[in-house]
């Protein structure tokens, strides 16, 4: 009979000459598209090595794919992999190599060991271990255009404004926001309220959390812009008993004080008109406006997905203009924060060309609208402005009264049309300006030819007809004889 004290030691030795196997995968961070990975599978065990079978899920099925099996009784290995990948072996690791990984490549990657248990060379000891390998993509390209572009100028009535930034072709969905001469742009979220009657509000009403914690970022780069006196003019029925301006359709929700200020009282301040810069409104917007914030995101077939930021806010032209607003982007796969960067300008200064320089009666005559006169900050006008063609005094050639677009058509011109003056009108939301040229038309040397060559043939004609005319005469005259 064997003791109590036997048996504990004859189980501590079976224990001991036990086999074990651990198997471990050494964890990833996110791989970007395009770059070679390694995938390492460490095991400890006092076995014999059996077989390494690499496997990778099937992603949206139960099924594994093979893609590497090392089988250590005929000392021989398999895989499925492209030639340019190779795998290594070691006694405590096995190895992976993934070159110029693709999207295809993003999955669950697992790695199944095989030992022989030393105690008993005919058992195996098989365990496995699993990672997740994550491909990520950078953002294809970014773009900023404005919405409803293009549009007119009002100088009498606050508009609306919307920049649409575009990413294209990312994973994860990257972080997207604003910014205005290199700060960033304090946003109200989408979830407080949209933006159409964000500013209209009953008088009394404290404002919102967002509201309050709403930066006026605007008012920090005011002192920086050279505004003139004239510039900065405030009517009085748009400020309160404490001076302070208000914000066009806050505390007003009838619009009483908007209609005021376009129907002045004779008790209102006057203000001269020839102070009163043409490029700017009239009407005066508050200096702190709420920028409006929307993020949407659309999922691509091939895993990526397109963003669309939207940022709306109330126009300021005085304080808009030459502004430069710029969308950026951070993602895990950009080192830097990838960005597309507009400024915002009024059209000023348009210059035209006419083809031909010297127009001839008959003539097809395009006037064209080749560029503007653009200040140090701005390499274009943006947003894209309307074009109006007018003919000061009269109809155009066509009869119509105008005509948009950036080209205007005068399809063999008259000698009638010597001395006309067009008007170009170039407008966008930030401003508007017009420019006017005036059409030469001179003598058709070809027409006139023709005109002289005409007359010839016709006087021939006649002189033709006149002695045809004088033979029957002369004829019927011998015959009455």
């Amino acid at each position: 009979m064997i003791g109590p004290l036997l048996l504990c030691l004859l189980l501590s030795t079976l224990t001991l000459t036990a086999g074990y196997l651990t198997v471990s995968i050494e964890p990833l961070p996110p791989v970007v598209i395009g770059d070679t990975v390694t995938l390492k599978c460490n095991f400890k065990t006092d076995g014999n090595l059996r077989e390494i079978v690499w496997f990778q899920v099937i992603e949206g099925s139960t099924g594994k794919q093979k893609i590497f099996t090392y089988d250590a009784l005929y000392n021989n290995s398999y895989s499925n992999l492209e030639d340019n990948r190779r795998q290594e072996e070691q006694l405590y690791q096995s190895t992976v190599r993934l070159p110029e990984v693709k999207m295809e490549d993003d999955g669950v990657y697992e790695c199944h060991v095989g030992v022989y248990d030393m105690s008993l060379s005919s058992k195996v000891i098989l365990d496995s271990s699993s990672i997740i390998l994550t491909i990520i993509v950078p953002p294809k390209s970014i773009s900023v255009v404005a919405a409803n572009s293009p549009a007119p100028f009002s100088r009498y009535e606050a508009e609306n404004f919307t920049l649409v930034c575009t990413v294209t072709g990312a994973k994860p969905a990257p972080t997207v926001y604003f910014k205005r001469d290199g700060e960033l742009i304090d946003v109200v979220p989408p979830a407080s309220s949209t933006f159409a009657g964000h500013q209209s509000r009953r008088a009394g009403v404290e404002k919102s959390p967002a509201q309050q914690h709403s930066s006026l970022w605007s008012s920090l780069v005011l002192p920086s812009r050279d505004l003139d006196d004239t510039k900065l003019k405030k009517s009085l029925t748009l400020q309160d008993e404490e001076g302070k301006v208000a914000r066009l359709g806050q505390d007003d929700p009838d619009g009483s004080q908007l209609s005021r200020e376009l129907n002045p009282e004779p008790t209102t301040e006057e203000v001269p008109e020839t102070m009163v810069s043409r490029e700017f409104p009239r009407w005066v917007q508050s200096s702190d406006p709420l920028f409006y914030f929307q993020h949407r995101q659309e999922p691509v077939g091939d895993g990526t997905v397109n963003v669309r930021a939207i940022l709306t806010w109330s126009l300021n032209p005085q304080l808009d203009n030459e502004a430069l607003f710029s969308c950026e982007v951070k993602h895990p796969a950009l080192s830097m924060p990838m960005q597309s960067e507009v400024t915002l300008a009024a059209p000023k200064g348009p210059k035209l060309s006419m083809r031909p320089d010297k127009a001839k009666v008959g003539d097809t005559v395009r006037i064209t609208v080749q560029g503007f006169q653009l200040g140090p900050s701005a390499s274009e006008v943006f947003p894209e402005p309307m074009f109006t063609w007018t003919k000061v005094g009269g109809h155009l050639l066509d009869g119509r009264e105008q005509h948009d677009g950036r080209e205007l058509v005068l399809e063999r011109v008259p000698a009638e049309l010597n001395g006309s003056m067009f008007r170009c009108t170039a407008q966008n939301p930030l401003g508007s300006t017009d420019t006017h040229t005036r059409l030469i038309v001179f003598e058709n040397p070809r027409l006139q030819k023709g005109k002289e060559n005409d007359i010839v043939i016709n006087a021939a004609v006649h002189q033709c007809l006149l002695t045809i005319t004088s033979l029957m005469l002369l004829r019927f005259s011998c015959e009455m004889m």
